[in-house]
């Protein structure tokens, strides 16, 4: 890795590749997040859970050889536990100074270029995100007792919102999307997420080639959780978390009752569905409407993949 000194759109081109090498898909997600960052733009990701938008980044600020430095936005998040504060033990022995001065992650990242990546950014405190105006805008933040803090040229401000969820969530100002550039991210296709799904259910020793076909259990766990998603009675559908899980889930429930998930059909079908009901109960979000449990509708979208498509797609 090299760290980014000047400008990093002077390296973007050559970066691209080997960035591109530690992600699945996301080819035009990364080319504008990377665009942007490189032009020293700040960037709203808005999108659900388990997109890779912190998987993105990562790979970015690798290749450069920069911080990433997580915040979650909560009513918690105060001005001060962004910016910094005085150590309270040192202020009584010593008074204010520059010197027992604790940075928070926002100065922490200004001061060595570094990411700041909030997630869940809706949901922090105004005043708390109007801290952040001044940092965007003017590259600098000056703190009381301690002075004007300069960002290094490589210092970003990313964050991220779920654009489904409203429990919680402020609207934010208009001066706030005046500041950051915006990328809606949504869920990849049905063989990128298969992918994703075999190489981190593999073990370590048996990574998956590229071009590689996804296993059947693997297909399956990804086919079921891609339909929460368009689920009637399900607000909120799982990511493809939920499709890992389930294949990890069903291979130690399979082995736990000493069963193969090569063999017979039923017992397969119903390992699959118990692992379902663990790994993807909890990440649905039903219509406030809707009267179903979660059990009720995963065991709907389980008898439509199971049953009924196939009797579907049977001759006669």
């Amino acid at each position: 890795m090299t760290r980014v000194t000047a400008s990093p759109g002077l390296e973007v081109a050559e970066a691209r590749d080997r960035i591109a090498e530690h992600l699945v898909g996301r080819a035009r997600e990364l080319d504008l997040v990377l665009a942007a960052v490189a032009a020293g733009r700040d960037i709203l990701l808005e999108g659900p859970p388990g997109t890779s938008k912190t998987t993105l980044l990562r790979a970015i600020t690798g290749e450069w050889g920069i911080p990433l430095l997580f915040v979650e936005g909560n009513a918690d998040l105060t001005p001060a536990r962004l910016v910094g504060h005085h150590n309270p033990a040192r202020v009584l022995r010593e008074d204010y100074s520059a010197d027992n001065f604790v940075a928070g992650p926002l100065v922490e990242a200004m001061r060595s270029g570094g990411f700041l990546y909030i997630e869940e950014f809706n949901r922090a405190p105004e005043d708390t995100v109007n801290t952040l105006l001044t940092a965007m805008a003017e590259r600098l933040i000056a703190v009381p007792r301690v002075g004007v803090v300069r960002a290094e040229p490589t210092f970003r401000v990313v964050a991220s919102m779920n654009p489904f969820d409203n429990v919680g969530t402020a609207r934010l100002s208009t001066s706030v999307h005046d500041r950051l550039c915006r990328l809606a991210v949504d869920y990849q296709d049905a063989a990128a997420e298969e992918a994703i799904v075999a190489w981190r259910t593999a073990p370590d020793e048996r990574r998956p080639s590229e071009g590689e076909t996804c296993s059947r259990l693997c297909a399956d766990c990804v086919a079921v959780t891609r339909a929460t998603r368009s689920h009637p009675e399900i607000r909120q559908g799982s990511s493809v978390r939920g499709a890992i899980d389930s294949v990890l889930i069903a291979r130690q429930l399979a082995a736990l009752r000493r069963q193969s998930l090569e063999g017979d059909e039923p017992t397969y079908q119903d390992v699959v569905y118990d692992a379902m009901v663990v790994a993807l109960s909890g990440r649905v979000q039903l219509d406030e409407t809707s009267e179903c449990t979660p059990e009720q509708v995963l065991r709907e979208i389980w008898e439509d993949h199971f049953v009924l498509q196939p009797a579907a797609a049977s001759p006669g």
